[in-house]
């Protein structure tokens, strides 16, 4: 079972996720977040308290089929953080990215992800991936905002299409999309 969940900052998409493998010790944790400043490593703390510690964790931006072993749970957390990444690595930190590099970054992304559902799907394994829906708000007043949003965007498109399930987490309550 392939799993998309989504939803706006702070709605429970991790808690939800983490609650499909509950009373589960045969579950590894992929994790897409850099550790760059005191703020992200109290994000990842507060993150690491959602999941037993029997959990493996698997670390990685890039070949994420990589983390796929011998369990049979696997939950990403989260698409979003993977999408910067990878938009940073691309485009080196620039703020001004035109339409080709776009397309470069969000074909990078989509790339690592479908490789690792498809891998999932041919060895019969359950992943749930976590990602936010980002364009529920204003037009971001700045290119790199925009580029992010739009990418991030239409990768939650695609990837949705090859998931069995879809769900939407608001206020702390999932809705089943798929």
């Amino acid at each position: 079972m392939i799993t998309l969940i989504s939803g706006g900052a702070r709605s429970g998409k991790s808690k939800f996720a983490s609650s499909l493998f509950e009373n589960k010790n045969d579950v590894v944790y992929i994790a897409t977040s850099r550790i760059e400043d005191e703020e992200m490593k109290q994000r990842v703390e507060m993150h690491k308290e959602f999941r037993p510690e029997s959990w493996r964790t698997f670390e990685g931006t890039y070949d994420l089929e990589d983390a796929l072993g011998l369990e049979t749970n696997y939950l990403l957390d989260c698409i979003t953080v993977l999408t910067f990444n990878i938009l940073f690595d691309i485009s080196k930190g620039s703020e001004d990215i035109n339409l080709e590099t776009s397309k470069e970054i969000e074909d990078k992304i989509f790339l690592e992800l479908s490789t690792l559902i498809e891998k999932a799907k041919s060895l019969n394994i359950n992943l749930a991936l976590v990602t936010n829906e980002v364009g529920d708000s204003i037009v971001p007043d700045n290119n790199l905002a925009r580029v992010y949003r739009d990418i991030l965007g239409r990768v939650n498109q695609k990837v949705a299409t090859i998931c069995d399930e879809v769900y939407v987490v608001f206020c702390g309550i999932p809705m089943k999309l798929k």
